[in-house]
């Protein structure tokens, strides 16, 4: 695995509200496909949904603005974690 350049960061974003069996992980997928982002989105056990993006800081953050902007609706709330990227995806993926 090589070495992400420093400049890249790590969000992970956690979606409460009714955020499962709306087209979310579709909704999040395409819009990722518009920002140069890896990482993944997924559902969770207990009901929220989980984003893990890295890249630029305005590419991450862009792509989490217009998911909040496009499912505004049916998120009731986001926690955001921000760490340092490490690499490991080559692309973004719905799990």
């Amino acid at each position: 695995m090589a070495q992400p350049p420093s400049s890249l960061i790590r969000k992970v974003v956690f979606f409460q509200g009714h955020v499962q069996g709306v087209g979310f992980r579709y909704t999040t997928q395409r819009i990722a496909k518009q920002f140069p982002v890896t990482g993944y989105v997924r559902n969770l056990n207990d009901g929220s949904v989980e984003l893990l993006v890295e890249g630029q800081a305005a590419d991450v953050d862009g792509l989490i603005r217009e998911v909040q902007s496009v499912m505004a609706d049916y998120i009731r709330s986001t926690d955001v974690h921000t760490s340092h990227a490490t690499g490991e995806f080559a692309s973004f993926g719905r799990g």
